[in-house]
């Protein structure tokens, strides 16, 4: 299959496109500087065409899209402008996507596929463990309205257009993402293995998660998948509290984490960003695990033992 990807060069762009590579795919992607992402994957031994346009592979005709352009939610306090920033480098990049599967479906050509990114931030901020309403959260659920949710609902909604192109559209809302070399682990294993770590708040807390490999499972089996479509929570099936993954953490490591950071510390110190740390969602897979989809790494422990090791 020829796929075009946005968001190739992040910590998951990069390991799908190994992993697609690596099952014989043709692959373009779109980047803010093509020659550096053409000179990036050759390291890796991928062969692929790089441009800054999505507009610019029309000719390529891709047969399937991965969309996970973002600038990263977490990298700098939200000002007003980075929030515009945020949903700007999302949206914007969505659409022109859309306005490509529109040109190609208008010669007949359109993709067979769209896979596009989403985040567990959807919910919104939901309840805590023991607090009133705290249930599981499947794709039905009742978002929080907050800057999260609608950071996502604006991002889903960008692409939906593309299902009028006759292209089948399946919406990821990935949790935090798990492995050793980025994402929230590679931030907190050094204060964790000098025995620095502890529970964020009162660590009661929901943190959808899952194992980078089984997310990059996940996205294949939506290419692939004829019968899937619609919004799918990308998250193991064992959702857990702050205070678990704070001790499951420190059990993998075998050091203590007794040093929590207070909730008013953070909210002093990122403002409203804070609540990527102090909120979360008890979101589960439900319809991936319907379609019988099978997770590798479905608890916490078994995920930190495959990623400690290496």
């Amino acid at each position: 299959m020829r796929i075009l990807i946005t968001g190739a060069t992040g910590f998951v762009g990069q390991a799908l496109c190994r992993s697609l590579a690596a099952a014989g795919h043709e692959l373009a992607v779109v980047s803010r500087r093509p020659e550096r992402a053409e000179r990036q994957f050759a390291e890796l031994g991928i062969t692929l065409k790089a441009a800054d346009s999505a507009l610019m592979f029309k000719d390529w005709q891709p047969q399937g899209i991965v969309n996970l352009a973002g600038e990263s939610i977490a990298g700098r306090r939200w000002s007003e402008d980075h929030k515009q920033e945020l949903r700007r480098s999302r949206l914007e990049t969505t659409e022109h996507l859309v306005l490509l599967c529109q040109q190609l479906a208008a010669e007949g050509l359109a993709p067979q596929v769209m896979v596009s990114g989403s985040a567990m931030g959807y919910y919104g901020a939901q309840p805590k463990a023991g607090e009133p309403g705290d249930v599981e959260i499947d794709e039905q659920a009742t978002p929080h309205d907050d800057f999260n949710h609608r950071l996502c609902r604006d991002w889903e909604a960008a692409a939906m257009p593309v299902s009028d192109c006759g292209v089948r559209l399946a919406i990821i809302r990935i949790g935090l993402v798990m492995e050793a070399d980025g994402g929230t682990l590679a931030k907190l294993l050094t204060p964790f293995k000098f025995g620095l770590g502890g529970r964020l708040g009162d660590g009661r807390h929901y943190m959808p998660w899952i194992h980078r490999h089984d997310l990059i499972r996940i996205i294949e089996r939506l290419l692939e998948d004829e019968d899937l479509s619609g919004a799918f929570n990308a998250s193991a099936p064992h959702p857990v509290t702050n205070m678990g993954f704070t001790h499951a953490l420190a059990r993998g490591l075998g050091r203590p984490a007794i040093l929590p950071l207070p909730a008013k510390a953070l909210k002093l110190g990122l403002g409203e960003m804070s609540t990527l740390l102090l909120e979360g969602a008890r979101m589960v897979p439900a319809r991936l695990l319907a379609a019988g989809f099978t997770f590798d790494y479905p608890t916490l422990d078994v995920a930190f033992a495959d990623i400690l090791r290496k």
